[in-house]
């Protein structure tokens, strides 16, 4: 693709005819006015009031002019760029929409990160795009801002006009929305919620749920990148800005699902080293700074001729070389033999955080989480489940930090609640079902998808005693490897289609949490078909329909 054609002709500068017909019209009104005058004109010098009334007028004038000529620069700068502003002829698009510059440089991370993951993958400005090029891309990421009262970045105004004013066609592509705003406005992320809107009814289908960022908040940001090394298949993408932990103490660990077919799934507690009291709401997000093993820590130092004990100054203290490569990416030992330790940890880059749905409540004395053994392709444990459920020992020291996630928070009122989910994803259903039987809401509807009845209904007995007490009006399972046919939760959801739509009409909230491939769309896709795509839509704006999908 090429960079947008010149203009060929020159325009007409608007402005200037604007001065000159303010000039022309000033002139006409002297004229007429002269025209009453009857007696002979007296000169005189003015007060010094009327000095300064004059002086602020020019001033102010002066100034709205500037300020048209700056705005006018501005969007003849970004027009002017080229379609594409870095270009790999990749399969990947991140278009930004920018008014500060902020939403331009979270793109270019964006975009670097995909590179540096070996993904092909093309960097433009959203405002000199149109749906013909959108459609050449099968994955688009968009970071946009939101200025004024909801409105578009001024260089993103000719995509929202010629564009978005009208349908496309993007049924092949897949995308992500990063929305910038200030939550101090009405109109918080307001055109990234319109432009995911578009996008829906273009047939674009997401990636993930958008991603909001109140001015600039590092945990949100956070989020964005664990999605973008989920996309890009790297779980050592380094985060742009390392979260402030704390020390919490692992106070339990317990096989939930023996005899599975599946991966193994560990029920964890943990408590604040500290004794701080315990601060959440169902639906926040727990995260983990992960730790390599002690064994692969040993084996590096070992190729690399290294004692672990030596000193090493970072952020002007001083660590240890082996507490500091546990909590590091691990580069190849071999670029790194005859340098100094000093020399290795300015090298280092942190372990990216990891993120899990938390399963408790602060009732229950410990923060508690479902994991699932996570496995990299040389056959080692991930970084984050394997030291939560293999690597730290009981009693350990985990970094931890809680991630407030309003998004899929519980409604307040008693209004009925459907759940539904797949594996790990009941951890966050749990937290929920926790608080709505605590205030007494008891109609609660659960479907929940796993491979077999006898070793995968995590949380069995709570479940059950839940039912037994009425504080779960219904539950339905879907087994997928217990029958000779595969059922997953979205199939149950659909043979129950006549009671989900009696739900919803009696003003039920949807909150979904679990996979994010397989599950999450294959359970929208049966939403749409049930209550449609504008009254789904209509739900989420009203927060009836929510997700936490990973």
């Amino acid at each position: 693709m090429n960079s947008a054609p010149a203009p060929s002709r020159r325009r007409i500068d608007l402005s200037l005819i604007g001065n000159a017909l303010v000039v022309i019209a000033l002139i006409a009104l002297a004229l007429c006015l002269s025209q009453w005058q009857a007696e002979p004109l007296q000169w005189s010098s003015p007060g010094r009031g009327r000095l300064w009334l004059a002086a602020a007028l020019v001033a102010a004038y002066a100034g709205f002019v500037a300020a048209i000529a700056w705005s006018r620069r501005r969007r003849a700068r970004a027009s002017a760029l080229p379609v594409i502003v870095e270009q790999q002829r990749g399969d990947w698009l991140v278009a930004f929409a920018s008014q500060t510059g902020f939403a331009e440089q979270l793109a270019r991370r964006s975009w670097d990160a995909l590179r540096d993951a070996g993904l092909r993958a093309d960097l433009a400005v959203l405002g000199n795009l149109d749906a013909a090029q959108l459609a050449q891309y099968s994955r688009v990421l968009f970071v946009v801002s939101t200025t004024g009262e909801g409105d578009a970045p001024d260089s993103s105004a000719r995509f929202v006009r010629r564009v978005m004013a009208h349908g496309a066609h993007l049924a092949t592509m897949r995308y992500g929305v990063l929305a910038l705003g200030d939550r101090e406005y009405a109109e918080y992320c307001a055109f990234g919620h319109r432009l995911d809107h578009w996008l829906r009814h273009a047939g674009a289908q997401p990636l993930f749920d958008l991603v909001e960022v109140d001015n600039g908040e590092a945990g949100a940001l956070r989020h964005w990148q664990h999605h973008l090394g989920q996309l890009a298949g790297r779980t050592d993408l380094p985060d742009w800005s390392a979260p402030s932990y704390r020390p919490w103490r692992l106070s339990e660990r317990r096989l939930s699902n023996p005899g599975s077919v599946g991966g193994p799934a560990f029920h964890i507690a943990l408590v604040p080293a500290d004794g701080a009291a315990l601060e959440w709401q169902a639906g926040d997000i727990a995260e983990i700074g992960p730790r390599n093993s002690a064994e692969e820590v040993a084996q590096w130092l070992l190729a690399v001729g290294h004692d672990g004990n030596a000193s090493v100054r970072v952020d002007d203290a001083n660590i240890a070389l082996s507490e500091l490569l546990a909590r590091s990416r691990l580069p190849d030992a071999g670029a790194f033999v005859g340098r100094s330790a000093q020399a290795i940890a300015d090298a280092l880059k942190a372990l990216p955080h990891r993120e899990y749905s938390i399963a408790s409540v602060p009732a229950d004395g410990s923060l508690q989480l479902l994991v699932r053994q996570m496995h990299r392709d040389d056959g080692r444990l991930g970084s984050g489940s394997g030291w939560l459920t293999a690597h730290a020992a009981l009693d350990a020291a985990i970094d931890l930090r809680i991630r407030g996630n309003p998004s899929f928070h519980a409604p307040v009122d008693a209004r009925p609640m459907i759940l539904i989910g797949n594996g790990t994803g009941l951890a966050g259903l749990r937290a929920l079902l926790k608080t709505r039987v605590a205030a007494g809401h008891t109609r609660n509807w659960l479907l929940f998808g796993e491979r077999n009845a006898a070793c995968d209904l995590h949380y069995r007995d709570e479940l059950e005693q839940w039912q037994a007490q009425a504080a779960i009006e219904r539950a339905d399972y879907a087994f997928s490897r217990d029958g000779a046919a595969r059922v997953y939760v979205q199939d149950l959801l659909r043979e129950r289609i006549d009671s989900l739509r009696e739900w919803v009409a009696q003003g039920a909230a949807i909150y979904v949490c679990g996979s994010l491939e397989g599950m999450a769309p294959g359970v929208e896709a049966v939403l749409h078909e049930a209550l449609g795509v504008d009254l789904l839509e209509t739900m989420a704006a009203d927060g009836r329909y929510r997700r936490d999908v990973y």
